[in-house]
């Protein structure tokens, strides 16, 4: 079934409910949002001479025509290449040079920019601006219906960050992207006609994908004025929009927590904070726990499998009195509904409970492969395994906590040092804001562990205070040799650490 058909359905069912809004006004509902999917649909095939299976990016901060041009690609039978709207023209170019992207939509503040790559990218014939009358053009026409194609089609090509080489494009298929769909009404929340969506993280990753329940269900997609995430804006659009939900980083939920609207603005509206896609800090979720209540959900996965590999419910967070409770949170919760997970050495031998070895997740859910690159797939699936890359243990119940990524691993004196573990006794302290640890070369030990760490603004910290709390809880091998007070931590787009641009600092 081409994804698409939900909003179909949607619009057939609640045609009347309120489809995209901007801040607090409403742009359109669900039978006028088919309508133009539907038409921008069939002129993409025949005004720009695309055929199924084509490759069509987009290229734009988070506005409403993002969605609705989303939905027509997968309505013509096109397949989407969204695009972070913050890289660079050079990760623009490559993007679109290997995905084989013969048309690129974009808004007026990133066409510009795109369209001068035009001539160094073989496939790529045109360029369109949202705020022109060729795209408004686009809308105007014949409808036609969805475009039959099969379930293992593809339907987005998702770019990874990264962060450690050129990106890889992994290919998600409409079968994926509707089992993903599935897996939220399953686990995370059960959602009613009306319900809201906040579009605060990058449409081109997280909250894309976790947008496309609540077209399923009828829901509204709110788009921030702003087009970005501000917290103070964020309460605003809670407040206004009865039962929100939105997926953050992180980093996001903790701005949130100590924005000074934090503890007076009316939060009853919110219904469900879906946060993943990197390390939330239990000194940190306890703080918003605090704030908002329970109302959390943490989702482990990667682009690979997209969102959708455990999950840490509402429930799990709620349960305070339970005797693991903190080791609970502390985890990457238990397997979602859709899938599997193993632990694994490296021979690939399925590891005890409690041993940390590589994750992999099997399940309708996780990609075809990588788009035009058969070597990183070959070693990404195995007999039907994704290899994540990520360090991790299962204990009795079934929870899954992650270690580190695998090349973020530290090796000192040949015991293995997990960055996250030290991370987390290091925010305990009152002064951290943030830390990230990583390993220096060292000529006898092979690594030795350093801290980068980013105070609270008027705190003064001494290093023997953080050396006395690391000493105080872990290892004396793991507490790191060096500490580097920094202003802030290097961050890609998505909101991660660039560990690779801090051990460029040390070189």
């Amino acid at each position: 079934m081409n994804i698409s058909t939900l909003l179909t359905k949607a619009a057939v069912s609640h045609g009347r409910l309120t489809a995209l809004a901007t801040g607090t006004t409403a742009s359109c509902n669900y039978s006028e949002l088919e309508r133009r999917v539907g038409t921008i649909a069939r002129n993409l095939r025949e005004r720009y001479d695309l055929v199924t299976g084509d490759r069509v990016a987009v290229v734009m901060a988070n506005r409403s025509e993002y969605l609705e041009i989303k939905y027509a690609i997968w309505h013509a039978g096109l397949v989407a290449v969204p695009i972070n709207a913050g890289l660079h023209a050079r990760e623009f170019q490559y993007i679109l040079s290997h995905s084989g992207a013969r048309l690129c939509i974009a808004d007026s503040e990133h066409s510009p920019t795109v369209t001068s790559l035009v001539s160094d990218t073989d496939t790529l014939n045109a360029v369109i601006c949202t705020e022109t009358k060729e795209y408004s053009d686009l809308t105007e026409g014949q409808y036609q219906k969805v475009t039959e194609v099969a379930h293992d089609d593809a339907a987005w090509l998702f770019y990874t960050s990264g962060t450690t080489g050129r990106p890889k494009g992994a290919t998600l298929t409409h079968r994926g992207l509707l089992t993903m769909t599935l897996s939220y009404y399953a686990d995370i929340e059960h959602l009613e006609p009306g319900a809201a969506v906040i579009h605060a993280a990058p449409l081109s990753h997280g909250s894309g994908l976790y947008g496309l329940p609540f077209v399923g269900k009828a829901g509204v997609s709110v788009f921030p004025e702003s087009r970005k995430f501000d917290p103070d804006e964020m309460y605003e659009l809670i407040a206004a929009w009865p039962r929100a939900s939105f997926f953050a980083v992180p980093t996001m939920i903790t701005r949130l927590t100590n924005c000074t609207k934090a503890d007076s603005w009316d939060t009853s509206n919110l219904s469900t904070i879906v946060y993943g896609g990197a390390p939330m800090y239990v000194s940190d979720l306890q703080k918003a726990l605090s704030v908002f209540g329970p109302k959390f959900v943490q989702i482990y996965g990667q682009g690979e499998t997209p969102m959708t590999a455990t999950f840490l419910s509402k429930l799990h967070h709620a349960d305070d009195k339970h005797p693991r409770y903190l080791d609970r949170l502390r985890s990457a919760g238990i397997c979602r509904t859709d899938t599997e997970v193993q632990i694994v050495d490296e021979n690939g031998d399925v590891q005890p409970l409690g041993k940390v070895g590589e994750i992999t997740v099997r399940g309708d859910v996780v990609m075809k492969g990588y788009w035009n690159n058969p070597d990183a797939t070959n070693n990404s699936l195995r007999k039907g395994w994704l290899y994540t890359g990520d360090l991790g243990s299962l204990d009795e119940d079934g929870f899954l906590t992650i270690s580190d990524r695998s090349k973020d691993l530290i090796i000192s004196g040949g015991s293995n040092v997990y960055p996250r573990e030290i991370e987390e006794v290091l925010m305990r302290h009152h002064g951290v804001l943030e830390c990230s640890i990583i390993g220096r070369p060292h000529s006898e030990w092979g690594e030795e562990v350093v801290a980068f760490v980013v105070l609270r603004p008027g705190i003064d910290v001494v290093e023997s205070e953080l050396d006395q709390l690391c000493l105080d809880n872990v290892a004396r091998f793991k507490r790191p040799r060096a500490y580097f007070f920094i202003d802030r931590l290097p961050k890609s787009n998505y909101g991660k650490i660039l560990k690779t641009a801090l051990r460029d600092q040390l070189n």
